[in-house]
């Protein structure tokens, strides 16, 4: 599980639509940086240190697990993304978009790049006013005060007036979902995404138990002898586990991920039994999939038949490598006809064929941002 710290931030613009400048900075951090999880009111604030046009200025918290001089390098990116040039020129001049860091926890922290607590916030209301409004008693790491106390002793005299325009928070995961299920053919990565997710938003993981089950590796040799032992014992393991792990979690207050739902036990039921087997699993399965608790939201991983095929053979399961495409083609087929017919669910497929979001941040990002959107 990945660390997450809070920081503060300080946003300010005075070129452009400066409403839209602030939002747009605010859904970048958001996609790129980490939860945000306060925004101040905006204030318009006369420019400081330099004769120009009026500042909006706005503070926000946020939890990060970047580290200070990563989260730095991040939020420049983004101050160039949104437009702005730096000149050569010396002193404060006008800009679309300027982004600092006040407070990182409580660390203080020293560097040719980066200093932490900000050298200057103490002296600026067009800071303070809105830090205190999201962080009032927060203790300054130097000062030793709180931030409300640091505020009624800044001598700066500038007009501040608070605006009636709002800004629109982004609504993480995390607090959008309770409960999600990740689903997908052999290969298809669901596990590494539940990992992942729960990683960056410290969620609940519930993985299947599959290396468990005995009669997997035979199922492999002898599929006809071993289909309906191998099914209805994953059908009994994947109800117990479901029932056990879900009840543990209070599905109010904790966000949770799974990386497989009970439906899939159906499925593949459907492609390795015989017809009479089928309709007594069947009976069984009805019976179970009452009492299990439906997640939030279901996600569907698909890739195509070749990736799926590579990712077998890359994670090297002895068991799985005579694993047929017809076979992969046909579970496939089976995920198809529920997701046509499966109303009830709220679903979301995602194609990740072109993908390789476990070591491309910037495909895995893609991935949450269609979550958060969906």
């Amino acid at each position: 599980m990945k660390i997450h710290r809070t920081t503060y931030l300080s946003l300010g613009t005075n070129q452009g639509n400066k409403i839209e400048n602030l939002q747009n900075a605010i859904n970048l951090i958001d996609d790129g940086i980490g939860v945000i999880q306060k925004i101040s009111s905006i204030y318009k604030t006369p420019s400081w240190g330099f004769d120009g046009d009026d500042f909006f200025n706005i503070c926000i918290k946020i939890s990060t697990n970047l580290q200070p001089e990563a989260l730095m390098s991040s939020l420049l990116k983004i101050e160039n993304d949104l437009g702005r040039q730096r000149s050569s020129k010396e002193g404060y001049q006008n800009r679309n978009i300027d982004i600092d860091i006040l407070l990182y926890d409580n660390d203080i922290l020293f560097s040719k790049t980066l200093i932490v607590p900000h050298s200057k916030m103490l002296q600026r209301k067009f800071v303070m006013i809105p830090l205190a409004e999201v962080a009032p008693t927060v203790i300054h790491p130097t000062e030793k005060k709180q931030i409300d106390d640091c505020l009624q002793n800044c001598n700066d005299t500038s007009d501040i007036t608070k605006i009636k325009d709002k800004l629109q928070r982004p609504i993480p995961i995390s607090e959008k979902y309770n409960y999600i299920a990740i689903e997908g053919n052999i290969g298809a990565g669901k596990t590494s995404l539940a990992k992942m997710i729960s990683e960056e938003f410290n969620a609940k993981m519930v993985l299947e138990r599959f290396a468990d089950n005995p009669f997997l590796p035979k199922f492999y040799e002898d599929k006809e002898r071993y289909a309906f032992p191998l099914e209805m014992s994953f059908l009994a393991d994947r109800y117990q586990q479901l029932t056990d792990d879900l009840a543990q979690f209070d599905l109010f207050k904790n966000f949770i991920v799974s990386d497989y739902y009970i439906f899939k036990s159906l499925i593949f039921a459907q492609v390795t039994l015989q017809k009479e087997e089928y309709l007594l699993y069947r009976k069984m399965f009805d019976l179970m999939y009452k009492e299990i608790t439906k997640p939030d939201l279901y996600i569907y991983l698909y890739q195509n038949t070749d990736r799926l095929l590579e990712n077998i053979k890359k994670r090297g399961r002895d068991y799985e490598q005579k694993i047929e495409p017809s076979y992969l083609k046909r579970i496939h087929n089976g995920y198809k006809s529920f997701i046509k017919t499966e109303k009830s669910l709220n679903l979301l497929v995602i194609d990740v064929s072109e993908m390789d979001f476990v070591n491309n941040k910037e495909d895995y990002s893609n991935i949450v941002n269609k979550i958060k959107h969906f």
